[in-house]
């Protein structure tokens, strides 16, 4: 959620920040505006009525005393109160128009942030790795999966629908050792390891910026309103919801393994295939609540931690800033990280490493002090996949494969496995 104390001191500017997504809230600024005088107006209104409540009141006693007829004064005293009411109703109308209107604003872009109109601005910040080169066909990993009877998508389509996957054998040990290699390898780096529930309330949604705009695209619980997470990042940041954090604990990093749940759009085709985009899917996210003066130092250390373990696994990658026009809703700047996959000839994003700055900590009052008697500011809230497990496993089985169908296990994996190749009689 943006500051309406800042949009209203800095309209023009917000509106062309604002205009770099590739839409225009103009009209939406100048409602804020308008509806802010109004709502000062109100609230001075209110009070001078309030005042003069309280003078008025203060004379009935003495002109009683004096044998005086009040009468008048009771008249003058219901006028005031009715005043009061209605000017306490509108208020209301217009503080709720005001958080409807900044509930659906994204966040501004970070004036490092490439303006562009789509993925195609994105620009490219550095790579790792060279892609293999094969001697032979490589296949994508939807077939591997399926030759070394590994991913079973039939089966599970039968049991639950399209976009949902059965892990077999070594495929489900290989996405479990994957989640605790990522898992061991943040804790080691200082982030505190966290299993957070699967479903959250509206008020955790509306805090990290699910909510409202992307409702439709949520798996909501019909008998009680909780929402199925489309990522840890949701539990995990409403941990300290409503909470002013001691400064000096600053940065708090955390870790946390759970599964995802989405509605993913896709396009027909290649994407609806394999482990790329999937109704539900494993994910290791970071999340750090960070002070405002450090919290862009902190997003670079972030997508640092997210590579490494990408290093660790060998898979060539790359990290490109996401275009203003590419960002999420409420991102102020986003490192996307790319794996290299054999089978789309390209990379695919693997990892996304935001910056929200202040917007979500409004959302969900999340403050901090530096000294018991400095003023609260709302801290940065940061997040990333550390990484996504599905997409791993995808990358892992079409760059580590060989030409038997045989699947080599990356090193770093190897003590989670207990082997150093997948192969079809691992059943």
């Amino acid at each position: 959620m943006l500051d309406i104390k800042y949009i209203k001191d800095n309209a023009e500017l917000v509106k062309e920040r604002l205009l770099t997504r590739q839409k225009d809230f103009s009209a939406e600024i100048d409602q804020l505006v308008d509806l802010y005088s109004e709502r000062n107006a109100l609230i001075a209104e209110t009070e001078g009525k309030k005042a003069e409540q309280n003078k008025t009141s203060k004379m009935i006693p003495r002109l009683k005393k004096e044998g005086k007829d009040v009468t008048p004064i009771f008249e003058e005293m219901k006028k005031l109160s009715e005043g009061i009411k209605a000017a306490a109703e509108r208020l209301n109308c217009v503080d709720a128009q005001i958080e409807e209107i900044l509930l659906n604003l994204p966040n501004l872009p970070h004036n490092s942030v490439p303006v562009g109109k789509d993925d195609q601005d994105n620009v490219e910040i550095r790579r790792w790795g060279e892609p293999k080169r094969f001697d032979f066909e490589p296949r994508p990993h939807w077939e591997i999966g399926s030759a070394l009877k590994i991913l079973d998508p039939e089966t599970a389509a039968k049991v639950t629908g399209a976009r949902f996957h059965f892990y077999k054998g070594a495929g489900a040990r290989l996405e479990r050792a994957v989640v605790n290699y990522f898992l061991d390898c943040h804790w080691k780096k200082g982030y505190v390891e966290v299993f957070p529930p699967y479903m959250v309330n509206r008020d955790s949604m509306t805090g990290t910026g699910q909510l409202p705009k992307f409702e439709e695209d949520a798996f909501k619980v019909a008998n009680n309103g909780f929402f199925l997470i489309p990522t840890a990042e949701v539990p995990v940041t409403n941990m300290h919801r409503n909470e002013i954090l001691d400064g000096g604990t600053l940065p708090i990093k955390y870790c946390a393994y759970s599964a995802c749940f989405r509605a993913e759009a896709g396009t027909a085709g290649r994407d609806t295939r394999g482990l790329i985009r999937q109704h539900q899917f494993n994910k290791v996210e970071l999340v750090k609540f960070a002070d405002p003066d450090t919290s862009y130092e902190e997003l670079e250390s972030l997508t640092l931690d997210a590579q490494a373990v990408l290093i660790g696994l060998g898979l060539p990658h790359r990290v490109v800033c996401l275009s203003t026009g590419d960002m999420g809703f409420s991102s102020a700047k986003t490192y996307d990280i790319e794996v290299y996959m054999p089978s789309y000839n390209r990379y695919v994003e693997i990892s996304s490493c935001s910056n929200f700055e202040d917007f979500q900590s409004r959302r969900a009052a999340i403050r901090f002090k530096r000294t018991a008697t400095d003023k609260t500011r709302f801290v940065h809230t940061l997040n990333g996949s550390g990484v996504a497990v599905g997409r791993t496993v995808a990358a892992i089985l079409e760059n580590y494969q060989n030409a038997d169908g045989t699947v080599t296990i990356p090193e770093a994996l190897r003590p989670y496995m207990g082997c150093d190749v997948i192969k079809e009689e691992m059943l």
